[in-house]
């Protein structure tokens, strides 16, 4: 491609960090969303291996839990696992991680609604200084260059990837335990004892939560003084959003592993979903991701994975 022509404040744009912490934000966002999608998506999937009860779902308790994310959070998962039969041999009160999900995702969902708000803000206002308006012969000097809501917004966003990636991690570890996960074999080995099977990607899993978590400080609030006190407080937006961006590609290649346990989990003897759309999520997996049989490195499937279920592929 040729030389990018900039006109009028392009320039100005492109060195201006509101204006790059709104785009990071932005793209952090849109990573953030398809995977919060993944693992609402690969719950449900969860479910219906396990063979778990879905009256966690409930719409009568759902909406007295009173949080409108929960109840659009809920309703997606019911549509998804309609059809699905329990199997009868799990216990009445799921795991936290099942059984609290609607809620956990529903507030994230919720928070991610603000953040959609202020990215559309952001993205619709100026944040040039100074501002001219012509007709009222206006040169106006002031702050909207000050990034201090996409700061608090990148900000969220991380606390959100964190915690759906802990939940994404947890399913899987509760995947891989055979007291846990129904009877179907440690690691989810093909050959127990001869074959490792998931336990380098749910290791994997295990240190991206570790570096979410360590990477999860707000940014917004380490305001420090600079430029001979003119700024002598600051946002730290941009590098809130370059953070958070950086972290949803750790939250997609866990959801990318978690797809990857669940389709392996019904190669060595989890049950086949019998909820439609369950059943199409786990074929579009199987289509492009071989069973682990025997073993191999696993890198790649799980970035597979994570397109399938982020791009929502089937």
């Amino acid at each position: 491609p040729g030389a990018l022509r900039l006109d009028g404040r392009d320039a100005l744009a492109l060195v201006n960090g509101t204006s790059v912490t709104t785009a990071a934000t932005a793209l952090a966002l849109s990573s953030v969303r398809a995977s919060h999608r993944a693992v609402a998506d690969l719950t449900c999937l969860l479910v219906d291996v396990l063979g778990a009860d879905p009256g966690f779902l409930d719409p009568r308790l759902i909406s007295a839990f009173g949080h409108a994310g929960a109840t659009a959070v809920a309703a997606d998962m019911r549509a998804l696992l309609d059809g699905t039969r329990p199997s009868g041999a799990r216990a009445l009160q799921e795991p936290y991680s099942i059984r609290c999900s609607p809620q956990l995702l529903g507030a994230a969902e919720d928070a991610l609604r603000y953040v959609d708000g202020v990215v559309a803000a952001d993205l619709g206002g100026v944040s040039d200084n100074p501002l001219f308006f012509p007709g009222d012969d206006l040169v106006a000097h002031g702050g909207n260059f000050f990034g201090q809501p996409a700061a608090f917004a990148a900000d969220v966003l991380a606390m959100v990837t964190a915690s759906l990636g802990n939940l994404a991690e947890r399913q899987l570890d509760l995947l891989v335990d055979p007291a846990r996960n129904t009877g179907l074999p440690p690691m989810l080995a093909a050959g127990p004892g001869q074959q490792h099977g998931l336990q380098g990607v749910q290791l994997a899993t295990t240190a991206f939560v570790a570096e979410i978590r360590r990477n999860v400080l707000p940014a917004s609030t380490q305001s420090l003084p600079t430029n001979l006190h003119n700024q002598d407080v600051v946002p730290f937006g941009t590098q809130a959003a370059l953070r958070t961006y950086d972290l949803a590609e750790l939250l997609r290649l866990l959801c990318g592993s978690l797809a990857l346990g669940l389709r392996q989990a019904v190669h060595v003897g989890g049950r086949r979903p019998t909820a439609p759309r369950c059943a199409a999520l786990l074929d579009a997996l199987a289509d492009v991701i071989e069973p682990v049989d025997p073993d191999r490195p696993l890198d790649v499937d799980v970035r597979i994975a994570a397109d399938v279920v982020t791009g929502r592929q089937w």
